[in-house]
């Protein structure tokens, strides 16, 4: 077997686990070595991906080989493109400016690095920034700007096979799909089934539990192209650098890197969605649907019953593959639609939103939505210390930073039914405006009066609604 999966010469052409079911596929080899003088790097990657989505789903059941021969000077340029120009810089200290200007040679040597497995993954860098309410912290690794344009370029091979794979209820880090989708689609089921028993569960410290044997061998269903599972083993035991020096973690992936998310998307796939699709559905008594992002999951049932089994059976089912549910935060709700009269508010929170059941303007009962407490509180002090930092800046300046940090906090949080919020961000950052306006020297020098003058001039952008949910 191991010689029939590594004699394919067709590009990014499938192989069939078994043998017997080899069947011929057609490629775009030869499609491409024909259009690539007329076509442009990004034209290249879209066709190739295109294709290779194609080949994916009609062969679902089987695995590709010879991938890394999409990974030529032109591809990894275009991997460059899309890489992050401005992000913290890895334990070489190198830019993407530094990087760009000897780009062609730099891409050159590492195409061949990386295709003759003399590619060593530098370290990451750790780092750390602030969790929830800003009390934790969460561990960041920060790879190389070049192993950053190496793994969007490997990305960029592996995405078009697997969105062929991922499921409808997995939301995060997907091309084309949002956390306003997966909100829209969780409050659709609520109200059509009005309400149901919620499942609240969280994955203890998931990133730094994945277990990098098993991921290997779930991404082997799909992938046994042997450059590129060597490029992901490299990444998965890649060194950790912090004071100086080097730590090897014996599981997890490092949260940062350009391809952590779709290896933990990968995971999570086959040890939640699958499992949940194929064996866990057609099992219960009455509808239950699963909603994910990321590592953030919840599960709606219309049966109490269904809910308790699924309570019960999922520690188990995550144990197997290495994880462990936290049992302090997870939770089982009852979430169906209150009855006249009922004064008991019951909520949930998903996606830095609170989920209650409220009335219209008509008068019927709805599942509303708002900013969740810590959230709120988190964009609160940010814009604390925005206007603390800038308060010495001039006055246009002060304003086009304070805009755009509420343009981008209505963007997310500017749903329909979530207005209170929003507004209260709005007054609030108005006072914390005036208040640091008015210590920028010994002397008070900032009333009332003369910031309602400014705000004339220079108004900070009001709430609105960016997401209609219904």
């Amino acid at each position: 077997m191991s010689e029939q999966l590594g004699t394919s010469d067709e590009v990014g052409e499938p192989v069939p686990r078994d043998p017997a079911e080899q069947r011929q596929l057609p490629t775009c080899g030869t499609l491409l070595g024909n259009m690539r003088i007329e076509m442009s790097g990004s034209q290249i990657v879209s066709t190739v991906q295109q294709r290779i989505a194609k080949l994916a789903n009609e062969a679902r059941d089987m695995s590709f080989t010879s991938l890394n021969r999409y990974l030529t000077v032109e591809w990894l340029r275009e991997a460059y493109h899309l890489t992050r120009k401005d992000g913290a810089v890895g334990v070489d200290g190198q830019t993407a400016t530094q990087y760009e200007k000897n780009l062609t040679a730099n891409l050159e040597a590492l195409k061949e690095r990386s295709q003759s497995g003399t590619y060593v993954a530098p370290p990451v860098r750790r780092t750390y920034i602030p969790k929830g309410s800003g009390k934790e912290l969460r561990p960041l690794g920060i790879p190389s700007f070049e192993d950053k344009v190496l793994q969007r370029s490997v990305c960029m091979l592996l995405e078009p096979i697997y969105e062929q794979d991922f499921y409808d209820c997995s939301y995060g880090f997907r091309p084309g799909r949002s956390q306003h989708q997966c909100v829209r689609a969780i409050r659709d089921v609520l109200y059509a089934n009005k309400g149901g028993h919620v499942i609240e569960v969280d994955i203890r410290k998931y990133f730094d539990t994945i277990d990098k044997t098993q991921l290997q061998e779930l991404i082997s269903k799909r992938v046994r192209d042997g450059v590129i599972k060597r490029l992901i083993g490299k990444w998965l035991n890649a060194g950790i650098m912090e004071k100086g020096e080097i730590s090897y973690a014996e599981s997890g992936t490092p949260q940062g890197g350009v391809v952590s998310p779709l290896m933990a998307n990968i995971y999570l796939h086959y040890v939640l969605d699958e499992w949940f699709v194929n064996e866990v559905q057609p099992r219960m008594k009455a509808e239950a649907h699963l909603f994910r992002f990321a590592d953030d999951f919840l599960v709606i049932c219309k049966s109490e019953h269904d809910a308790n089994s699924i309570m019960e059976v999922i520690p188990k089912r995550f144990g197997k593959f290495g994880l462990a549910i936290h049992p302090d935060k997870t939770r089982l709700i009852d979430f169906r639609r209150p009855y006249n009269g009922q004064q008991t508010v019951v909520t949930f929170n998903f996606l830095g939103f609170t989920f209650y059941w409220g009335k219209t303007q008509a008068g019927w009962m709805t599942t509303k939505l708002c900013t969740a407490k810590d959230r709120q509180k988190r964009s609160l002090r940010k814009l604390w210390t925005k206007c603390r930092e800038i308060r010495h800046l001039p006055m246009k300046e002060q304003w086009k930073k304070l805009n755009q940090s509420l343009r981008g906090h209505y963007n997310y949080y500017g749903v329909s039914f979530n207005h209170r919020q929003p507004n209260r961000l709005w007054h609030q950052a108005e006072r914390y405006w005036r208040f640091w306006l008015d210590r920028r020297s010994q002397k008070p020098s900032m009333p009332w009066e003369r910031f309602e003058q400014l705000l004339e001039v220079y108004p900070l952008v009001r709430p609105k609604v960016a997401v209609a949910l219904f």
